[in-house]
């Protein structure tokens, strides 16, 4: 007998089905019952448990506070049997002003604070509801919501609240629940009003619309909410990801010590984590320019400020805070909520639908509550008109009657009362007899019977709940609104550019013959003399020189040319910084060239000077040029674009900048130059091949180009280290295509030309030769001679040494002069300014 009542109460199932059954059952019991709001009331469970226990005993905004404990208490348990942690928690949050937008909880005692730090316990603080909160509450005595019994039954508890304002948008909620989450952002009361009275006006009404009211969240905290599309995405859609970042200051200007000072920070943010942060990456050198940090803040607001180092960009600090810290920080939008049971992404007009939707049940449950009650009172008082009618009559059954019961039930077959007004008629006092009494009823009754005509009508017209809907919307609206405190910019900034984090600065890029490049600092050289040795500036192999000096900007963009014409693109700070004896990093380590090719060219392109707008012009080494304008190579590759169709056996030589109404001056290794008009070149396409820019000699070839301007000079510069610069005027402009004129008497003192630019007066020259030696000296220390003289002697250089490559870079003054002149080199330069020159025109 014992076994077989064992079997009976032993049943098999399948393992994995009842374990799939019992997590889902815990998993809607999770997502109904705690970590989702509802749609209606913006409420989870555990909060709308606290304001409702709260409301019942009667701690609203007009008592004093009572003790949280009482309140956690009573919570716990009525209604919510979990941890008092929970319920505690919860509460606090509703009472910090950096939490929510508008309080639902007025606090009393530490409840915390922005830097993180913990709520006394709830033995020590007090509470009691907002004045915002009655709202939420408002009318629940009045049947206008539905009743769940609490988890044991003993009592009642609302499944929502009348929410008299839009607490899920306006105050917002987060939740983690199983499998999904969400995430909604605080908004600012007044605009969600205006946003339900756009969509009252206009059910249609887009997203576009509703933005019009509605521009973007407004945290408790302020901030600044960086571009519209992540927020009008997720109002579309119910996901989204925005921007936020603190709000700052800088104070003091460029030439002096400057001030970062933030006085919002991002939603959620900690402000002691955050100074910590700040503190730890100055600590690590991850940060440069930061000095000091304090913490200003007082009981006026909040106040962070970061002292910044003077030789440091303020602008440069503030972006790496952005990059490294929560100065700036990511909200993605999951606009999940129940909606009839089920959780669902609600998009921003849906949210205000559903909330319009609760609110028509409200007053008309409202609406027919108090029918019900005026209907009931008018019927007593049309018994107690009929009493006062029949006043003796009334009297003579009631002094004649034995008990109370006989007299109600005379009444009600002698004058056709119901039960109850009869019963009215047996309560009423004597005093109810006098003539003022008896209008004080008349009154009474016609207005009440006002109320019922009027009740009745509202609830036989949707539009007569909508405009009392939209009345009460634009009351409280009157009443809790304030202005808004998140500022909302529209430029996009979803993320931080490298250039964003690195000052800028001008630098020089080498670049060697065996492709190694570097960016050095120009600050690293300093202005010497001319005829000195010159410093180590690029440590080389034996085999190698510098090729390529340009003088540009850490954010400017360097086009990249290569000998088969074809054109790379870097920006100054994508190429590493290295000291003057290195030899640098390999360019293909940064480019991807194609193998056999050379880099032939690298020119700069700075907004600074509206380059962008103006014609690179191609020259290549057998004399062809060719124009196109810069906006053709805007869209460059990682792996190149051709630039320029060569000729067999032809590769580019240099590549120039150029507006239309310049001129072109053109130099060949011979000693020779030609000099035309740039619109002698026709603009061409990045395919083109270009025309003849020179016609050359035998074995000659172009070493040099720049553009000529009437007031500038032709520097040229020698193989052997002799060089001069010569007035613009004395290169006549001809026709594109000749042979040229002499710019230089060549001759084996001063070898062949290595190289040909022009210059104003009032820059710095950069010479380097194959051994990787550079000088650097102001051209204001180059003589002016003719075109057909030798020159003077610009560096002195040793055995099969040569002059490789020079650049233009802006002026420097130097600190101290190097005291490295060369009595020789100054002799050698006086005898030959003294030398004739040859003829100057073939």
């Amino acid at each position: 007998m014992v076994e077989d009542s064992y079997d009976n109460r032993i049943s098999n199932v399948d393992l994995s089905k009842k374990m799939r059954t019992s997590y889902l059952d815990y998993a809607m019991s999770v997502i109904v019952s705690r970590a989702l709001p509802d749609v209606r009331d913006g409420l989870k469970p555990v909060h709308r448990r606290i304001l409702y226990s709260m409301n019942e005993q009667g701690i609203t905004p007009d008592k004093p506070y009572k003790k949280s404990a009482r309140i956690v208490g009573d919570v716990l348990g009525k209604y919510h049997p979990h941890g008092d942690t929970a319920v505690y928690d919860a509460m606090v949050r509703m009472a910090q002003d950096f939490s929510y937008r508008y309080m639902l909880v007025d606090g009393h005692g530490n409840f915390g604070s922005v830097d993180g730090d913990s709520p006394a316990a709830m033995r020590y603080t007090e509470a009691r509801l907002s004045k915002i909160a009655m709202e939420m509450l408002r009318d629940i005595n009045k049947d206008t919501i539905d009743y769940n019994d609490n988890y044991d039954g003993t009592e009642k508890e609302p499944a929502v609240m009348p929410a008299r304002f839009p607490n899920l948008l306006v105050n917002g909620a987060s939740g983690i629940a199983v499998g999904m989450a969400t995430n909604i952002p605080p908004h600012n009361l007044r605009e969600v009003i205006s946003a339900l009275h756009i969509l009252m006006d206009n059910p249609d009404a887009t997203t576009a619309d509703l933005m019009e009211a509605i521009p973007g969240p407004d945290f408790p905290t302020g901030g600044v909410v960086m571009g519209k599309s992540g927020i009008r995405k997720a109002y579309e859609t119910g996901k989204g990801t925005i921007t936020i970042r603190a709000k700052v200051e800088i104070e003091g200007d460029a030439d002096s010590k400057q001030k970062i000072i933030a006085t919002e920070l991002p939603y959620m943010v900690n402000k002691a984590k955050l100074i910590e942060r700040v503190a730890e990456l100055v600590r690590d050198k991850r940060i440069e320019g930061i000095t000091d940090i304090n913490d200003e803040s007082d009981r006026e607001g909040l106040r962070v400020v970061i002292d910044v180092r003077r030789d440091a960009s303020a602008d440069v600090v503030l972006n790496n805070l952005y990059k490294l810290t929560l100065m700036q920080t990511s909200f993605g939008f999951n606009m999940l909520a129940i909606v009839d049971g089920t959780p669902r992404i609600l998009s921003l007009k849906e949210i205000l639908h559903y909330y319009l939707e609760h609110q028509v049940e409200v007053i008309t449950r409202r609406s027919k509550y108090e029918l019900k009650k005026a209907e009931a009172r008018a019927h007593i008082l049309e018994g107690l008109r009929i009493a006062l009618d029949h006043i003796d009559a009334i009297i003579k059954i009631i002094r004649g009657s034995q008990t109370g019961e006989i007299a109600k039930n005379q009444l009600i077959s002698d004058f056709g009362l119901s039960d109850k007004q009869a019963q009215a008629i047996l309560d009423m006092r004597l005093v109810r007899l006098t003539g003022l009494e008896r209008e004080k009823i008349d009154k009474e009754y016609d207005e009440l019977m006002k109320t019922i005509n009027d009740l009745k009508e509202i609830l036989s017209s949707r539009d007569r709940v909508n405009e009392i809907i939209y009345q009460e919307l634009l009351d409280i609206q009157s009443k809790f609104g304030d202005d808004r405190r998140t500022e909302l910019l529209v430029g996009e900034v979803l993320s931080l550019e490298d250039e964003d984090l690195i000052e800028e600065e001008d630098v020089i890029v080498s670049l060697t013959h065996n492709g190694y490049i570097k960016r050095i600092p120009t600050v690293e050289f300093k202005a010497q003399n001319r005829g000195g040795r010159g410093v180590q500036g690029m440590g080389v192999h034996d085999d190698d020189f510098v090729e390529h000096l340009v003088s540009t900007s850490t954010h400017d963009v360097l086009l990249f040319f290569t000998d088969a014409g074809k054109i790379y693109r870097m920006k100054g700070y994508e190429i590493p910084e290295y000291g003057r004896s290195a030899k640098g990093i390999p360019i293909i380590n940064l480019l991807n060239i194609d193998s056999g090719e050379k880099i032939q060219a690298v020119i700069n392109i700075s907004d600074r000077n509206n380059d962008s707008e103006k014609d690179l012009f191609f020259v290549t080494l057998h004399g062809t040029v060719k124009k196109t304008p810069v906006a053709e190579f805007t869209n460059i590759r990682s792996n190149g674009l051709k630039a320029i169709n060569l000729k067999e056996d032809d590769q580019v030589n240099n590549v120039l900048i150029a507006d239309p109404d310049q001129n072109i001056i053109i130099g060949t290794h011979q000693g020779y130059a030609v000099s035309f008009k740039a619109t002698d070149v026709r603009s061409m396409g990045r395919s083109a091949t270009g025309v003849r820019g020179v016609r050359l000699r035998e074995n000659d070839y172009v070493v040099g180009s720049d553009i000529l301007n009437p007031d500038s000079h032709v520097f040229v510069i020698s193989e052997k280290g002799y060089g001069k610069q010569t007035p613009a005027d004395q290169y006549p402009i001809k026709g594109r295509g000749g042979k040229g004129i002499k710019t230089v008497n060549i001759s084996e003192k001063n070898g062949p030309l290595a190289g040909l630019t022009t210059v104003s007066g009032d820059e710095d020259i950069m010479l380097i030769t194959n051994k990787g030696v550079m000088i650097r000296f102001g051209i204001e220390d180059v003589s002016e001679t003719g075109r057909a003289t030798l020159g003077v002697h610009l560096i002195r250089m040793d055995d099969e040494a040569k002059v490789a490559t020079m650049a233009k870079v802006e002026k420097e003054v130097p600190e101290e002069e190097a005291a490295d002149s060369d009595d020789t080199a100054n002799a050698d330069g006086n005898s030959d300014n003294d030398e004739s020159s040859d003829s100057d025109n073939e």
